[in-house]
């Protein structure tokens, strides 16, 4: 069941669901609108001496969060903050908004684009637009620009929408992600230690191969 926009004002006073800062306004009848925080970044190319890089995300080794840490940059700010995303472009977005859904409230959402971006090409989510149930954290949003021209993004744009949707039995596993998570991504437990992403990071030159 989707809630309404009465029983989204409703999940906010009870604390069933949490949004910090909380929203100016609901301004539609079953949705509620985040922005696009500070932190924008793009992928760095992977190279070395005229090999050609690539990422096996099959092996166990792999781990998104450290990846991100060691092949993401700030993509370059105009003079007032904002982004220029040229066509056929990706980056990766942070919402300004720390998003909370508590276990005990069976709540979970979906991270969708607003219709008036999407005219303009503009998608904020690549096939992962679930916010599981016991979510706490800021949403990474992976953006792209499939139209034919240059749009600015500014931080404090309204850029996506939350839709909330009631679970109706508890789950057996239990959700923890850190700030930077993506909706989507794999949760990694707290304590222990990330796993080096040399491995899964490959440079090859015809039948060569090498690591980082």
């Amino acid at each position: 069941m989707v809630l309404s926009d009465n029983e989204i004002r409703t999940a906010l006073a009870n604390g069933d669901i949490v949004i910090d800062p909380p929203p100016a306004a609901i301004t539609t009848t079953t949705a509620l609108d985040l922005t696009l925080g500070d932190e924008i970044k793009r992928w760095k190319p992977i190279t070395g001496s005229g090999l050609q890089g690539f990422i096996d995300p099959s092996l166990d080794e792999f781990d998104f969060d450290d990846l991100a840490s060691r092949y993401t940059e700030d993509v370059p700010r105009e003079a007032d903050g904002s982004v220029i995303l040229q066509p056929n472009t990706f980056v990766l977005g942070i919402t300004r908004e720390r998003v909370e859904l508590p276990t005990r409230a069976r709540i979970a959402a979906r991270v969708e684009g607003r219709s008036t971006l999407a005219r303009l090409g503009i998608g904020i989510h690549l096939t992962a637009p679930t916010i599981h149930a016991g979510f706490r954290g800021k949403i990474t949003l992976e953006i792209t620009n499939q139209g034919t021209l240059p749009i600015k993004l500014t931080p404090g744009l309204r850029i996506c929408e939350l839709i909330f949707e009631q679970v109706f039995a508890p789950g057996i596993a239990r959700t923890s992600r850190s700030p930077t998570s993506s909706a989507g991504s794999r949760s990694r437990s707290s304590g222990t230690t990330p796993k080096r992403p040399q491995s899964v990071v490959r440079l090859v030159a015809g039948d060569r191969c090498s690591t980082r």
